[in-house]
């Protein structure tokens, strides 16, 4: 009898430890399992190389390389055309001026959009140096304004692209004209310095220059230095991983939480120029943050107005 329960003591003791251990496991999954069931709130904003070059022969396809013509003649994917986000931009002030780099009006962005060959039918594609100022970003949401929701950003960019060995060329690409015009600009991805400046206690705002710039350096021309008032610092590439590519949403998820945004804010971003901003901006509307504006004006022009909180 005493064998029979001695027996029957390990084995009630085995047990328990099996069940104890399986509920650890599963405790100390939960977060992987989130990881792997959580996405991004909207992935049309973001293409896969692999995806890519297995469309390149896409006679639908229109590939923008936005790294500036001296990289796009030293190697590029086959078939993109050079694009600048200067091309579509404010230029004829100095830099550190009111409205230098902003997005241009909307009949003069579409005959600029005209030239380079897009329409509504294309899918687009964007690509740059993903180690640079987020120039990509900044095209991918100028077209998204005018309206062309089949403009996509390569995830990873050149880098990756190259990285992989996949195919590139030096010959180049002409522009193939068409009568593209923007029916409206969607004003929900832009904010002005008027509407930023009379609801800054209603916004939360983004700061994606480097912690040297938001500390008070003046790098680049900027009338003052520091920083807008209240602004919390996170930079585009915060979002990003060492190969260019975008986190996984468990990540960009707690990376918004620990800078205090709800997906039901009004968040403007900004930079020097709006375009590390515009970058940041897709990024946030990629996990839901539809409230998630460019400051395309940015801290040249809140700096050249002495008005201006700035801290």
């Amino acid at each position: 009898m005493k064998k029979i329960l001695k027996t029957f003591g390990i084995m009630t003791i085995l047990i328990s430890m099996i069940f104890t251990g399986c509920t650890n496991t599963v405790e100390e999954n939960k977060d992987v399992v989130k990881e792997i069931n959580m996405e991004y709130v909207d992935d049309s904003y973001i293409t896969s190389v692999d995806w890519l070059k297995e469309n390149l022969n896409n006679d639908n396809l229109l590939i923008i390389d936005a790294r500036g013509e001296k990289p796009y003649k030293g190697g590029h994917i086959p078939g993109a055309i050079s694009v600048s986000w200067q091309q579509f931009s404010k230029m004829d002030e100095a830099p550190g001026n009111e409205d230098w780099g902003t997005v241009l009006d909307k009949d003069d962005l579409s005959k600029k959009l005209s030239q380079i060959g897009v329409n509504m039918d294309k899918e687009i594609v964007v690509y740059a140096n993903t180690k640079a100022w987020g120039e990509d970003g900044r095209i991918l949401w100028m077209l998204r304004m005018a309206g062309l929701d089949n403009s996509k950003l390569l995830d990873g960019g050149w880098n990756l692209w190259e990285e992989k060995g996949y195919e590139t060329t030096k010959e180049e690409k002409a522009y193939e004209a068409t009568d593209f015009k923007i029916e409206k600009l969607d004003e929900s991805l832009v904010i002005s310095t008027e509407e930023l400046s009379s609801n800054m206690d209603n916004i939360k705002i983004l700061d994606s220059r480097k912690k040297i710039e938001y500390d008070g350096a003046i790098k680049y021309g900027e009338k003052r230095g520091g920083h807008i008032k209240d602004a919390t610092l996170l930079t585009f590439d915060d979002l990003l991983n060492g190969d260019g590519t975008f986190k996984n949403p468990t990540e960009l998820d707690e990376i918004f939480k620990q800078a205090g945004l709800n997906q039901e804010d009004e968040i403007a971003t900004y930079c020097t120029a709006g375009i590390r901003s515009a970058h940041l901006v897709i990024g946030l509307r990629m996990m839901g943050y539809e409230n998630a504006k460019n400051y395309d004006a940015s801290f040249y022009e809140w700096a050249a107005k002495s008005e201006l909180p700035i801290e």
